[in-house]
């Protein structure tokens, strides 16, 4: 019964990651795209190459940024294979092959075809919310994000957002001089939108403290949550004053996005655990930030 309740919860996060995907490929191929408005990141650098193949007469009928951005993604995925989580990275695999193959099989075609500014903003509300579900089923699209996540993991003066930052400056740099200003501003003024979106669904690195009071001694509930969420575990004894009894605390700092699964993992092994939560805490040293 455990195992079918986990295979549920794990296909129905595929499903959504999935719909996330067809979302994102919606906003591109009929909002973007249309009006000459590039992505951030290693797909807004597929794109500019896509235009330089098609400028050059090289035209196979459909939009190849994605099947270029896919190519680019191999050799990332590979290192990726050995340094990062398994269960992310074939989330992320899954998400880059829906959302290339929608973006390859729906038709360019713009909905708004006289008002670039609203098609800018419009793409940008959908495949922000497109990305920040797809984040928050513990997945990602690729390219720069999975950079900046090797990044964060073996090396603390860099982040994803910088990461992020730079690769936008250069590409958006590069825009301007190859097409003209007003297609690297409009770029631009997608790209905010779509990260905004994508921070008000997207709640992955938001720090919380959770503490728990357990009286179960097995050390399974430590275990899970270690393999589970990839965190920590610091176990403190302690004695109730009231009852005497003694008991266990267990320390925890994760994501919000991870103090579900979390709630779950202790109410398994303890339904009469007393959790206590405090969100927006501070954290320095050892702690892994996740994309």
């Amino acid at each position: 019964m455990e195992n079918q309740s986990k295979f549920a919860v794990e296909s129905k996060k595929d499903l959504i990651i999935i719909l996330s995907a067809l979302g994102y490929a919606i906003a591109v191929n009929l909002f973007l795209v249309p009006h000459s408005i590039y992505n951030g990141g290693l797909f807004g650098f597929s794109q500019v190459i896509r235009t330089l193949l098609n400028r050059a007469g090289f035209d196979p009928g459909f939009d190849i940024a994605s099947i270029i951005y896919y190519i680019m993604n191999i050799p990332i995925m590979i290192v990726a294979w050995f340094k990062i989580s398994r269960s992310f990275l074939a989330r992320t695999i899954l998400c880059l092959t829906a959302s290339t193959l929608a973006l390859s099989l729906i038709p360019i075609h713009a909905v708004l075809p006289d008002d670039r500014l609203a098609s800018t903003v419009i793409g940008g509300i959908i495949s922000g919310a497109s990305c920040g579900m797809y984040l928050r089923m513990n997945a990602s699209g690729g390219g720069f994000d999975i950079i900046g996540l090797l990044l964060v993991k073996y090396n603390k003066g860099q982040g994803v957002g910088r990461i992020n930052l730079i690769v936008n400056t250069v590409l958006y740099l590069l825009c301007m001089i190859l097409f003209s200003l007003d297609v690297a501003i409009y770029s631009m003024i997608y790209t905010a939108v779509c990260s905004i979106v994508m921070d008000k669904i997207h709640t992955q690195n938001v720090n919380v403290e959770v503490k728990i009071i357990t009286k179960n001694r097995d050390g399974e509930m430590e275990k899970e949550i270690m393999e589970q969420l990839g965190r920590g575990v610091t176990e403190w004894y302690g004695v109730g004053a009231y009852t005497n009894d003694e008991s266990r605390v267990l320390f925890v700092i994760a994501s919000k996005y991870e103090l579900r699964l979390l709630r779950h993992i202790i109410r398994e092994h303890d339904p009469h655990a007393f959790i206590i939560t405090n969100e927006n805490v501070r954290v320095f040293g050892n702690y892994v930030k996740k994309v």
